[in-house]
């Protein structure tokens, strides 16, 4: 039995009109970097295996963006359908979970092997799972390598680590996955390609009446009860997409949802033009993170001399050099505060080492951090962009990026 979004895909490709005049064009919100996910409906092929058919003008897509100077981590569904293609025995009457982890590792190869083909750049494979993202330590692993990834030019292609995440793989939601990454790192917009045109009000296929929904301000139950169930080949429907983009919305990343099969509608994503449904975000990123900054428990403290008070008032990292006492015993990751030697609360952010660690390194130079400890993860105690400032100067107070705000 098909699914209402395998029905909402065939109406729009078998006697509905193109998404291109079903959904007016809308501008997208300006952007420097964001988070592409890509349905397996998609990429697999008929009969199994994978299609480079859709891939195609979205890789495009990347490539025009990257050349005009932004950046773009593809979130990719697809190793089991590629699996299919590479055992198809395996994927004979209705997989075990087994068989699908089976599947997926059979087709990780194949799939990067796919997005490799468009680009002249390395793509590189970050295999992820929500317990990842849900560790401290592993959260931090995966954000620095991301973002070094995207700092050296490689394409980032993320897919869930199927063949152990059990429970994301039954219940299937690269499309969370993808909204949890663009948080990861730093996106300003997340983009979903999907068979579906968009959000529509209604069945379009049963209800005459049914219209397209351009623009949400908020995902509601109201907004919810219009999605329909997951597709035959994927595992997650526009629930799912519609609940990762509630929760982009509240990092402050707005979602973009649209048809992967209309060329004329990925092409427009290009000009910056919509033909799709835009999910606003709730607020500005920077001020998402900036009132998490400000209010997540605090579970250590750094005393800084007067001259990195200086340097951070400048909207400067905080770097080892400037720290004189390392109080508290927090991990890398966890929010910490910012002390002048008077004990003045100066600002808050989050570590980029642990408490012993940095005891060890307060007061030196951030080049000899790896003669230290024997690694670096970065040249600062506390980046800039990890950190808010709060003394107050009049009526108003200065966050890390030297923006006054009240």
């Amino acid at each position: 039995m098909r699914s209402d979004d395998d029905a909402f895909a065939r109406h729009s490709r078998e006697g509905g009109n193109p998404a291109s005049l079903l959904f007016p064009p809308q501008p997208l919100p300006g952007w420097c970097r964001a988070v592409l996910k890509v349905g397996s409906s998609l990429l697999a092929a008929d009969g199994g295996g994978l299609s480079p058919r859709f891939a195609l003008g979205l890789a495009q897509f990347v490539l025009a963006s990257r050349q005009a100077g932004r950046e773009v981590v593809i979130v990719s569904s697809g190793a089991v359908a590629a699996g299919r293609g590479v055992l198809p025995k395996a994927a004979a009457g209705t997989p075990t979970i087994a068989a699908k982890q089976a599947l997926a590792a059979l087709g990780q190869a194949q799939l990067i092997a796919l997005w490799q083909r468009f680009f002249e750049a390395p793509v590189a494979q970050l295999l992820l799972t929500h317990d990842d993202l849900r560790n401290r330590r592993r959260y931090l692993n995966a954000r620095s390598a991301l973002l070094e990834l995207l700092r050296l030019g490689a394409v980032p292609v993320v897919n869930e680590n199927d063949t152990v995440a059990v429970d994301e793989l039954k219940l299937g939601d690269n499309d969370n996955l993808a909204a949890a990454v663009a948080s990861l790192v730093d996106a300003d917009l997340l983009l979903i390609a999907t068979d579906i045109d968009g959000l529509y009000s209604g069945h379009p296929g049963r209800d005459p009446d049914t219209k397209p929904i351009a623009r949400v301000a908020a995902i509601t139950p109201a907004v919810l009860s219009m999605a329909g169930e997951a597709g035959a080949l994927g595992t997650g429907g526009m629930r799912t997409k519609l609940e990762a983009a509630a929760k982009a919305a509240t990092a402050g990343i707005a979602t973009a949802l649209f048809s992967g099969r209309d060329a004329a509608v990925v092409a427009a994503l290009g000009q910056g033009t919509l033909h799709g449904t835009l999910v606003e975000a709730q607020g500005s990123r920077l001020s998402a993170r900036k009132q998490w900054l400000r209010h997540a428990p605090a579970t250590g403290a750094l005393e800084i001399d007067d001259g990195a008070r200086a340097a951070l008032l400048r909207g400067a990292s905080l770097l080892p050099g400037g720290v004189r006492t390392v109080n508290g015993d927090f991990r890398r990751g966890d929010v910490i505060e910012v002390r002048a030697e008077d004990g003045v609360l100066l600002a808050r952010g989050q570590a980029q080492y642990n408490a012993q660690d940095g005891a060890r390194i307060a007061g030196r130079h951030s080049r000899e951090i790896e003669a230290v400890l024997g690694f670096r993860y970065d040249e600062a105690m506390i980046h800039r962009d990890d950190l808010v400032l709060l003394q107050v100067v009049g009526q108003s107070s200065i966050d890390s990026r030297g923006e006054t705000t009240t």
